[in-house]
């Protein structure tokens, strides 16, 4: 039995390539409460899609492999569960935002046609309805004349609109969880705070949401934990707020340094050194080690696993208590 709604523990999943096996996710733990935002950040590559897609069992197999671990959902493991079972939780109480929506959607149906199926799939309700409901939520995603896009093809759409119908076809069955992978990377800001404010009173409504991205300012502007992943492992989680005061990973304080700031006098952007390691080539130990100012002999040695520090804040560093001092000295 577990306590939260999502669960995932110790996921491992790899890849079999012509290059070599790699594991593109290594051992992944984390949870979701009802009604919480938990936002997965990281750079491209890092595993956040591969985590996301897992959980749903939506990676190719081959030449995905989900090694071990637990996906539990409502006390159900979603990793074991019959595909019958798994198509009933997808859309109606796990709903998932992909992030490339032209690959999402079939190019043979029309727009309406896809979200009235979608509907009547997991609802006893009638086409007129269905329509009905659809075309409201086209609306409530901003796309303009909803009712001349109900008929049009995902080609006639701008790739914006793609992504805003996917948004609106995650949403309007109100599942009990939203994964949503970069959901408005191709929207303009506009859009992106219509889509957020949908987002939270979604959460308000007592749905959950994981929301995949790689910027900071979504973060602060829409999670209320947040899980920094590098190189196919957690670095830190923590709350939004312990993150950006008290980060204790030197990959988290990396990122935030790299964030531009308004004051006349910031001065350049700082950058995190090197580059990411490939997937096939990790340095032995942190996987961060190589780009991190703070490394020393211990770091290629051994794994660091994720540390409780407090209130929840956990850590995979093995100077997380000293980085910690020092961000509550320089406040």
């Amino acid at each position: 039995m577990s306590k939260f709604l999502l669960d995932v523990r110790n996921l491992t999943v790899s890849f079999n390539t012509d290059d070599g096996v790699f594991k593109a996710v290594d051992n992944v733990s984390f949870h979701v409460n009802v009604g919480e935002i938990v936002g997965l950040v990281g750079e491209s590559g890092c595993g956040k899609s591969v985590t996301s897609l897992s959980i749903l069992r939506l990676i190719p197999s081959p030449p995905a492999k989900i090694e071990s671990g637990q996906v539990f959902f409502n006390d159900h493991d979603l990793l074991k569960l019959r595909a019958s079972v798994l198509r009933n939780i997808r859309g109606k109480s796990i709903s998932m935002i992909f992030q490339e929506p032209l690959a999402a959607l079939s190019p043979l149906q029309r727009i309406g046609e896809q979200l009235v199926e979608a509907l009547r799939l997991h609802q006893d309700i009638s086409r007129r309805n269905a329509w009905r409901i659809a075309e409201n939520w086209l609306e409530k995603v901003r796309i303009p004349e909803p009712r001349e896009r109900m008929y049009a093809y995902p080609f006639q759409l701008s790739g914006g609109m793609q992504q805003r119908v996917m948004i609106a076809m995650a949403m309007m069955l109100e599942p009990n969880l939203i994964i949503a992978d970069e959901p408005t990377t191709a929207l303009d800001v506009t859009i992106q705070a219509k889509i957020f404010s949908l987002i939270k009173e979604m959460r308000q409504e007592k749905t959950a949401i994981l929301l995949i991205t790689h910027d900071m300012g979504v973060i602060w502007e829409m999670c209320d934990r947040v899980l920094v992943m590098y190189a196919s492992r957690i670095a830190e989680e923590a709350s939004r707020d312990d993150i950006f005061s008290s980060p204790a990973h030197p990959y988290t304080r990396g990122l935030l340094n790299s964030i531009p700031k308004l004051a006349a006098d910031s001065g350049r952007l700082e950058a995190i050194p090197g580059q990411v390691p490939s997937p096939l080539n990790y340095p032995s130990g942190c996987h961060f080690r190589d780009r991190c100012p703070h490394a020393f002999d211990r770091c290629a040695n051994e794994i660091p696993s994720l540390m409780d520090l407090s209130g929840g804040h956990r850590a995979a560093c093995w100077i997380a208590d000293k980085l910690i001092r020092q961000s509550f000295m320089s406040l």
